[in-house]
């Protein structure tokens, strides 16, 4: 059977785990846990060399690394997989802006302003320096989805998926959802989505059935 290795709280994680449940996919669960190093573990390295998660090991033994492309092979044939070359295209624009301009600021001023707080006051002035890296890329998604309900013209799509893993979760990150109202409307259109699954519930360990 398909594994996918993921940990508790990753927006990252979030993006496979969602599809999954979405596309009524049986793949297993199985749960890393990051805080405690246990990713770094002989065990789990025999996994993953690279010691990071999400990671999938298809029913075939190849292993996928990478969040966004964990989503686009899960996504491959199903009706989350934009329709057109030019859809996929924009499609993969938008998974690469969500990587480079928005999850590399967002991810880290979350981890030490919510997951970790204990370590909020000793990384101040880094959370501070994320959350300002972050504003240019919310205001430019939030530009595009005054428009569109969802990112792409032919609606929910695997880069709603990839871009919603860590922006639906800005406000932990001490960003303002108030200055992007067009996000906040896009946030709830997600949620409503068929066969939704929460971040929270991803530490559940409960994979809806087929």
């Amino acid at each position: 059977m398909t594994e996918l290795y993921a940990c508790a709280g990753s927006g990252n994680c979030m993006k496979p785990w969602l599809a999954i449940n979405q596309l009524g996919k049986d793949i297993s669960l199985k749960l890393v846990d990051v805080l405690n190093g246990e990713q770094k573990s002989a065990s789990y390295l025999a996994v993953n060399p690279k010691g990071v998660v999400p990671f999938l090991v298809t029913a075939d033994g190849e292993g996928i690394g990478e969040s966004n492309a964990i989503l686009w092979y899960l996504a491959e044939g199903t009706h989350l997989m934009p329709q057109t070359a030019q859809a996929r295209a924009e499609a993969l624009q938008w998974m690469f802006f969500e990587q480079t301009k928005l999850e590399p600021f967002i991810a880290p001023a979350r981890f030490f302003s919510f997951i970790v707080p204990q370590e909020r006051d000793a990384h101040h002035d880094e959370i501070i320096a994320w959350q300002e890296g972050a504003r240019p890329g919310l205001a430019q998604l939030d530009d595009h989805l005054a428009k569109r309900r969802f990112i792409l013209e032919q609606g929910y799509s695997v880069a709603d998926i990839a871009v919603f893993g860590y922006v639906h979760v800005l406000q932990e990150a001490g960003l303002d959802i108030v200055e992007t109202p067009n996000i906040a409307r896009w946030i709830e259109d997600v949620s409503k989505t068929e066969n939704f699954c929460s971040l929270d519930e991803l530490s559940s360990h409960t994979l809806r059935a087929a």
